[in-house]
C-alpha cells in the first residue's frame, strides 16, 4: 500500500488557524492552485488559464494537462467504494492526534483503556503499511451478540485508510481490490461464514506479512497465465468467539479486542448521533501524520518488551512505533496494552494446545497406556466445563475430528491391542510423549506423567468412525 501522497490540503476547522499563503511550501502552492483550476467551471477556467500559467512559471499547455489529470483523478475518487481525505494544513502533534482517538472511541464503546489505546495505535498504522514488515489483524471478538463488536469495527473503519467493507465479497473480487486500491478490508459476522473457507484464511494469513500474495490463472488469449496477486495489508475481523472459528495461525497474526456486553451502569453515547465532520477531521490529520513521520517510521527501531513471544513482537512493532512518533507516555501506554492484551490472549490456550492438556489428564486416570478412541472421546466429554461436548457445532467431537486435530503433531490412530480378542482403533501414550514436552507448559509437562497399565478394560472398538 502506498502511503497517502500530498494533494490538496484543506483544513477542516477555523480558517483563521490556517498559516499565511506564503509561509507554505512551493509545492503545496500550486497543488491547492491546480485543484482549485480543476474545480472551475469551464468557461471561468478559460479566463484564468492564462494567468494562472504565468503565476505558476509554465506554458498553458502545460497547466492544461496538470489540470485534466486533476480532473480525472477526482472522476476516479468519486467511484471508489471508500472517501480518500486530504491531508490537513497545519503539522499534528502525534499525542494529542492519539489522544483524541481515544477519547472518540471509549464515547461510544465500552472497552478497556489498554483496548482503546492500542485500537487508537492500530487505525495510524493502516495508513503506514508499506512502511512496516506486518500488518497485523485486528481481531474483534466477543462471546455473544450485543457486544459493540460491530460498532468498535466500524468506528475503526471510518478512522482507517481506505477502510472496505467485504464479509459479502467473493475471494477473487476481494484479492483484486487489495491488489489495485490497498485497502483497509473489514470482515464482519466472520463466525457465520470464515469457519469453513479455506482459501480466505490462506488470503488473509498470507496478507499479514509484505510480500504476501496468492496465485491464481488469468485468461491470456486462449490460455492461462499465473499471476500473482499482492494481498499485503491492513484487515480487521469482527464475529462471536472467533476462537472456534478462525484456525490458531490466523488468531496468532492478531490483536484481539475481547469486548464485553455493556452493563446498565456504564453510560456511552449513541453512534448514529456522531458528528460526521469530527472523523473527517481526524481523518484529515491521520493522513498529514502518515505524510510528515514516514520516514521516522520506516528507520524506528522500537524497544520491544522481551515478555512478549516472537509472533507477539511481530505484531506489536507496527503499533509501539506510532507510539515512539507520540512521546514517552504514549510508549509506556504501548508497552502496557500490548502485555496486557498479550497475556490475556496467550491464556486462551490454542485448541490444539487445550487438547493435548485434556489428553494428558486423560492418559493420568485412565492408568493405562493405551486407550480406545471411544473411550477417548468419552473422557474428554465427559467434562461440561471443556468444550468438547459440543465442539461439532453443539455435538461432541467426532473420531475424525479428533484425528485431524492430532494429525497436525504427527499423532495418527492405530490399532491398540486392549485383551486378547479386543483390538480397536485408539492411542498410545508413546505416541504423544514427544507432543508433551513440546508444547505443554512446563508445569504440566513434568508433573506426575501419565502412569502404565494396570489392568486392561472392556471398550468399545471405534474403527474409522464406525462403532461396532
Amino acid at each position: 500500500m502506498s502511503s497517502p501522497k500530498l494533494i490538496r490540503v484543506n483544513q477542516v476547522g477555523d480558517s483563521t488557524a490556517q498559516p499565511a499563503l506564503t509561509s507554505k511550501p512551493l509545492t503545496t502552492i500550486t497543488d491547492e492552485i491546480v485543484a482549485e483550476l480543476a474545480a472551475m467551471e469551464l468557461l471561468d477556467y478559460d479566463r484564468a488559464r492564462k494567468e494562472k500559467a504565468k503565476e505558476l512559471g509554465i506554458q498553458v499547455s502545460t497547466l492544461d494537462e496538470i489540470v485534466k489529470a486533476r480532473r480525472n483523478q477526482a472522476q476516479q475518487s468519486s467511484s471508489l467504494p471508500f472517501k480518500d481525505h486530504d491531508a490537513y494544513l497545519d503539522e499534528v502533534d502525534p499525542a494529542r492526534l492519539l489522544d483524541e482517538i481515544v477519547k472518540l472511541l471509549l464515547r461510544y464503546v465500552v472497552m478497556d483503556e489498554a483496548q482503546a489505546h492500542a485500537a487508537a495505535l492500530w487505525i495510524p498504522h493502516t495508513y503506514l503499511t508499506d512502511e512496516f514488515d506486518v500488518s497485523p489483524l485486528a481481531i474483534i471478538n466477543a462471546p455473544e451478540r450485543a457486544c459493540a463488536k460491530t460498532l468498535l469495527q466500524t468506528i475503526i473503519g471510518e478512522l482507517s485508510y481506505r477502510p472496505l467493507a467485504a464479509a459479502n465479497a467473493s475471494l477473487s473480487a476481494l484479492f483484486r481490490a487489495v491488489e489495485i486500491w490497498s485497502p483497509t478490508i473489514l470482515l464482519d459476522e466472520a463466525d457465520t461464514f470464515l469457519r469453513d473457507n479455506t482459501d480466505l484464511h490462506g488470503m488473509i494469513n498470507a496478507g499479514y506479512k509484505r510480500g504476501g500474495f496468492v496465485l491464481r490463472s488469468e485468461a491470456t488469449g486462449d490460455s492461462f497465465t499465473p499471476k500473482m496477486f499482492s494481498v499485503y495489508g491492513p484487515k480487521s475481523i469482527a464475529g462471536i468467539a472467533l476462537e472456534r472459528h478462525l484456525p490458531d495461525s490466523t488468531m496468532s497474526r492478531g490483536i484481539v479486542f475481547n469486548l464485553r456486553r455493556k452493563l446498565p451502569h456504564e453510560e456511552v453515547d449513541r453512534y448514529r448521533h456522531a458528528d460526521s465532520e469530527q472523523f473527517n477531521l481526524l481523518c484529515s490529520q491521520l493522513v498529514r501524520f502518515s505524510q510528515d513521520y514516514a520516514e521516522q517510521v520506516r528507520i524506528a527501531k522500537p524497544e520491544l518488551p522481551d515478555e512478549l513471544n516472537d509472533r507477539n513482537q511481530d505484531n506489536w512493532e507496527p503499533l509501539l512505533t506510532i507510539a515512539s512518533c507520540a512521546g514517552p507516555v504514549w510508549v509506556e501506554r504501548a508497552k502496557s496494552a500490548a502485555l496486557t492484551m498479550s497475556a490475556f490472549s496467550e491464556s486462551s490456550t490454542s485448541t490444539g494446545n487445550e487438547l493435548l492438556a485434556d489428553l494428558f489428564q486423560v492418559f493420568r486416570q485412565a492408568n493405562n497406556s493405551k486407550i480406545a478412541t471411544v473411550e477417548l472421546i468419552g473422557q474428554l466429554v465427559d467434562d461440561p466445563e471443556k468444550s468438547w461436548s459440543t465442539y461439532n457445532r453443539g455435538k461432541p467431537i467426532t473420531p475424525r475430528q479428533l484425528a485431524k486435530q492430532l494429525d497436525a503433531y504427527g499423532i495418527k490412530p492405530k490399532t491398540v491391542r486392549l485383551g486378547p480378542h479386543n483390538t480397536p482403533k485408539g492411542y498410545e501414550i508413546s505416541q504423544f510423549t514427544d507432543a508433551f514436552s513440546r508444547y505443554l507448559k512446563a508445569d504440566v509437562a513434568e508433573s506426575a506423567p501419565p502412569s502404565a497399565p494396570s489392568a486392561n478394560r472392556d471398550v468399545l472398538v471405534v474403527d474409522d468412525g464406525e462403532i461396532y
